[in-house]
């Protein structure tokens, strides 16, 4: 592994906290917002939110900085059935530091595993999460 690649810990915390999401009974849109706290190379809870939309999500995300996001959203299949899915979107803007994108790239997929997610998108512009992103990128998953 090279050298300038950081993979930050997960926060004891944050990886509670990801657990009881895992297992959540309500049947609204949630989601958690992570970011990677660069002093103690560790990705910490940002915020969460009950309730809320891929665009309402689109607006609580930083232009310029990367985040990474476990969505929880409520999924109707073309057949009527209703899903709930775990997603996880890596927030990776164009033009944020190379080294805040290295920090974030090198510690996605401890994240992933530590989340234990198989639905993992990336975002390049907050502008790119909608909801009919996340339902063309669901529509792969039976």
């Amino acid at each position: 592994m090279s050298d300038s690649l950081v993979v930050c810990e997960v926060d004891p915390e944050l990886k509670e906290k990801l657990r009881k999401f895992r297992f959540r009974k309500e049947t609204d849109n949630a989601a958690i917002i992570m970011k990677v706290d660069k002093d103690r190379q560790m990705v910490v809870l940002e915020e969460e939110f009950q309730n809320i939309s891929p665009e309402e999500l689109k607006m609580e995300l930083p232009e310029r900085q990367p985040r990474f996001v476990v969505y929880s959203y409520k999924y109707v299949h073309a057949d009527g059935r209703v899903s709930y899915p775990l997603c996880f979107i890596f927030s990776s803007p164009v033009g944020c530091k190379p080294e805040q994108q290295m920090m974030y790239a090198g510690s996605k997929n401890r994240l992933v595993q530590t989340a234990e997610l198989t639905k993992v998108f990336e975002i390049r512009t907050t502008d790119d999460l909608t909801e009919a992103w996340l339902q063309e990128k669901l529509s792969f998953f039976r």
